[in-house]
């Protein structure tokens, strides 16, 4: 991939999350949580509202100076203050600081002016959204009532917003109401211990006992058809707002704005299915659409908590500017730089929980982009032209918008420019921050992490030849140099593909477990079946795409499901190199996690026959079962020696499939198995070298 100017197709947009705040922000810099100057709010009423009611504690009963930079945006580049946090990129980063020239707008409520700007249907709704991903084990009821309190605290201070409860910042607010509930530590246990914490250590400690898809939650059971569509009739508020504690205390780290968005698809559905004949098949059918969007929305937006909290704001930014760069090609750098700020601030409010904020401050976001589609892009006039509710998905869903016609190639500017090092030593971080604007516009086909890890290896080669007597003939090579970063991604993805599509998802799968088994051997055999199959479900999403768009596809997802591995072996350390790899840099993961080979460090347990049971659901059990049982035997195979070969597989699989297409055959299909399992076990400690 080239630095000059790219002809690749257009890319969509598949690596946003749908409703996550991550894609398209707007706001401020940030003064202290729960700090935003208002906007218009007439289209942001969403009528949605729990009802007061009587109030109950109980569970629910079983129910970062460009080259030639023009004066402007120079002068606002050499303004930009760095942020001194770890990142991709040596010292600051992409670097940013606060964006200069916006002033915050001071209120002494803060719940006085969310109230204000929400309204008084939509506040409800997104507190009833905080109270129950807070309090996950109350019913709605229950929380209807700490709702109604807050509420009658926004009137109050509405009318005086000097009163001394008032001028608290929401979120406190918010957890001090919990803190006085009745009998909190009988429900949540050591959760109550939280209240004797100071903020922003309280919430903290808050959001560490939120538990996604909790088993103490029932499995939800809907009314039945003609029911619901009588009650959407006649209390159509009141069946929204129990969708709506419904969704949020089964998905805790569902950003509000997205709840909401799927309440409005809910809500659409019972108007489309109530008019039907098969009223329960049409809801069926809806509402499982619904269930994974929710998935893929929530699984989307922890990833971006995840970047922001575990690598900080330097690398969420610039896989942000990255991002709006391709998606926004003809919006100047000077307004992505903005947008991204944006996104930050409205980010951490959301990860935060802090759902009043992110609601209002995201609705501003959408009125803000809304109010600059000639700046950013046409895509954006369909969306802008729906109701509120339904903009924020699709601006997250719309396409790239086409780049600019002849884009010069940034050969003359990055590298053939004999003073580029004057430029990056001047401006570390404003330098390198134009350059992943200029490169990713260029680029809508690449993945965000293969532009980090481009302009990683170009502040690499410069960090080097700045320091040599001829800085211009050192990294003339450049061009070279930095298309190995996208080299080896595009291989590995057509390598893949091809293998998906040529062999099937069965025998992906096994490629998987046997290179990851071999990787981290110590991890259980059905996490490691559970990693194969997020990997397998990746390739079959991202391989059926047009060429263009498989390596930004896979190169996101895996990124997701190797975050989440590293975040769960934080508690529980796997092995040296799945931790060195996972305290690589963000962008940097995917490809650590590729090149890592067998751990030869790692010890098998002594023998157990039971590991290899063979019993006759080897030939009675389902299809899927079956397929699930050998795929467990094929990882406890691999375990017992890492370093097997493939030969050594295919032998004993191959004696394997014979045992089983013999004995599911046999009259006696238990001593069938018993003996030949027997003997395949002797012949396999015999491939391996294994001793009895």
């Amino acid at each position: 991939m080239a630095l000059s100017r790219s002809r690749q197709p257009e890319r969509g947009g598949g690596g946003e999350s749908p409703s996550s705040p991550a894609s398209f922000l707007s706001f401020r810099p940030r003064r202290r949580l729960g700090h935003r100057p208002g906007a218009g709010t007439a289209a942001r009423v969403i009528t949605l509202s729990p009802h007061p009611s009587a109030f109950s504690l109980q569970p629910d009963p079983p129910r970062k100076v460009p080259v030639s930079l023009s004066s402007a945006v120079a002068l606002r580049v050499k303004k930009m203050k760095a942020i001194q946090t770890d990142s991709e990129f040596k010292n600051s980063g992409a670097g940013w600081g606060e964006v200069p020239g916006v002033t915050a707008e001071d209120h002494k409520s803060q719940i006085a002016h969310r109230y204000n700007d929400l309204k008084e249907e939509t506040f409800k709704g997104v507190a009833m959204i905080t109270f129950a991903q807070y309090l996950q084990k109350c019913s709605y009821d229950g929380l209807s009532k700490l709702v109604k309190d807050i509420v009658d605290l926004a009137h109050k201070c509405v009318a005086n917003e000097d009163a001394p409860e008032c001028t608290k910042p929401l979120p406190t607010i918010f957890l001090d109401r919990i803190c006085q509930v009745d009998q909190l530590r009988d429900s949540y246990g050591d959760m109550a211990d939280c209240c004797g914490k100071a903020d922003p250590e309280r919430n903290q400690c808050f959001l560490s006992f939120r538990v996604h898809h909790p088993d103490f939650i029932p499995p939800y059971q809907r009314p039945a058809a003609d029911v619901i569509c009588t009650q959407y009739q006649d209390n159509r508020v009141a069946l929204l707002g129990d969708f709506v504690y419904t969704v949020a205390r089964r998905n805790p780290f569902l950003h509000a704005p997205a709840i909401l968005g799927l309440a409005a698809e809910y809500e659409k559905a019972l108007k489309t299915c109530c008019s039907e004949s098969d009223i329960g098949a049409c809801l069926d059918d809806k509402a499982s659409a619904i269930k994974e969007r929710a998935k893929l929305i929530g699984v989307q937006q922890q990833h971006g908590c995840r970047i922001l909290e575990k690598y900080g704001e330097r690398t969420f930014q610039a896989n942000k500017l990255a991002r709006f760069s391709q998606k926004y090609p003809k919006a100047q750098f000077e307004e992505i730089i903005q947008l991204v700020q944006k996104v930050k601030g409205v980010y951490k409010e959301c990860c935060e929980g802090d759902m009043i904020e992110c609601v209002d401050d995201w609705s501003e976001l959408v009125n803000s982009l809304c109010s600059k589609q000639d700046v950013f892009s046409s895509k954006l006039k369909p969306c802008c032209e729906k109701p509120a509710v339904e903009r924020t998905s699709c601006i997250v869903e719309a396409d790239f918008d086409e780049k600019p016609d002849n884009l010069p190639s940034l050969v003359e500017k990055y590298i053939q420019d004999k003073e580029v090092c004057k430029s990056y030593e001047a401006g570390h971080d404003a330098f390198l921050s134009e350059f992943v604007y200029e490169y990713s516009r260029r680029h809508p086909e690449l993945a965000t992490t293969v532009i980090l890890r481009v302009a990683k290896g170009y502040e690499t080669l410069l960090d080097k030849c700045c320091k040599t007597d001829n800085p211009a003939e050192c990294y003339g090579h450049a061009e070279e140099e930095l298309n190995k970063h996208i080299k080896e991604t595009q291989e590995l993805v057509k390598t893949n593909c091809d293998l998906f599509n040529t062999h099937g998802e069965a025998d992906f799968l096994k490629g998987i477990l046997v290179r990851y088994t071999k990787k981290m051997p110590q991890v259980s055999t059905d996490t490691l079946l559970e990693i194969g199959k997020k990997m397998t479900a990746v390739g079959a999403k991202c391989c059926s795409l047009p060429e263009e768009k498989r390596l930004a596809c896979s190169e996101h997802y895996l990124s997701i499901v190797i975050e989440k591995m590293c975040k769960k072996q934080e508690s529980t350390p796997i092995n040296d190199q799945v931790t060195q790899c996972c305290n690589e840099f963000y962008s940097y993961k995917r490809p650590c996690f590729t090149a890592m080979g067998v751990d030869t460090k790692y010890v098998p347990p002594p023998f157990d026959p039971m590991m290899f049971n063979f019993d006759d659901k080897l030939c009675s059990a389902p299809p899927a079962e079956r397929e699930e049982g050998q795929l467990k035997l094929l990882i406890n195979l691999i375990k017992r020696k890492p370093q097997m070969t493939e030969d050594q597989i295919k032998a004993i699989a191959g004696g394997f499939t014979a045992m089983v297409e013999k004995c599911c055959k046999a009259a006696d299909v238990d001593t069938c198995l018993g003996e030949e399992g027997a003997a395949l076990i002797v012949q396999s400690r015999a491939t391996l070298g294994i001793d009895a």
